[in-house]
This record gives structure tokens, C-alpha cells and sequence, in this order.
């Protein structure tokens, strides 16, 4: 593909699944979860957004040399990987797994009764 027939320079990242641990049930996502990215974002003027923390920005060129062209990108480091000490209790990290488990599991439902209906 040539250059010139590229449409984007590159593309905005925010990262808010590192180090936050979401779940359906317990942690769900609130708004206010949500007002750093927003201001990061910055709908009012994106020419004048700024990369912090969580928000980064890869050029198209970046983007393209990473294996597979792949959109998964981690900038920053998981806390939890660091220290095993620190985990979750046992019965926490339990009724996290079987959270994630019954929402794939009813989205796997979701599509399989989208296939039955075609």
C-alpha cells in the first residue's frame, strides 16, 4: 500500500484496563471511571490533545512494524505481575474468574442464537 493512500497518521490509545480489574459484578465500570479518559480525549479540541499516563499516541508508521500490524498494546506495567503477595484472596479471585466465565459465556449464547436464526 503506498503511503499516499494512507487516510490516518496514526491513532490515540487510552489504556484503562491495566491495573484496574473490572468485573460485571463487584467492579463494575462507573462514569467517573470513565472522566480521565474524557479529558485526555479532549472532544472539544482533539488538535490539542496531550499524551499522559494512560493516553498515547503511535504514529502510523509505529503501528505498522509491530508484528501483524497487532492493535494490542501495553505501554503500561501490570502491578499484579509484581507482587504475588498482593493478590486478590483466593474467594475474590475465584468470583472473578466465574464472573468472566458466565459474560463469555453468555455472549458465546448471544451469537450461537444469532447463528440459529439466520
Amino acid at each position: 500500500m503506498s503511503r499516499s493512500s494512507i487516510h490516518t497518521n496514526g491513532i490515540w490509545f487510552y489504556d484503562l484496563r491495566t491495573n484496574k480489574h473490572f468485573t460485571l459484578k463487584t467492579r463494575t465500570l462507573k462514569e467517573d471511571d470513565l472522566k480521565d479518559f474524557i479529558t485526555c480525549y479532549n472532544p472539544e479540541n482533539r488538535h490539542e490533545r496531550k499524551e499522559a499516563e494512560r493516553f498515547k499516541y503511535f504514529t502510523y508508521d509505529e503501528l505498522i512494524a509491530r508484528d501483524k500490524a497487532s492493535l494490542d498494546i501495553f505501554w503500561l506495567k501490570d502491578d499484579s505481575l509484581d507482587n504475588l503477595d498482593e493478590l486478590p484472596p483466593p474467594d475474590v479471585l475465584a468470583t472473578e474468574i466465574i464472573e468472566h466465565l458466565e459474560a463469555a459465556l453468555t455472549s458465546f449464547r448471544n451469537v450461537a442464537a444469532g447463528l440459529n436464526s439466520e
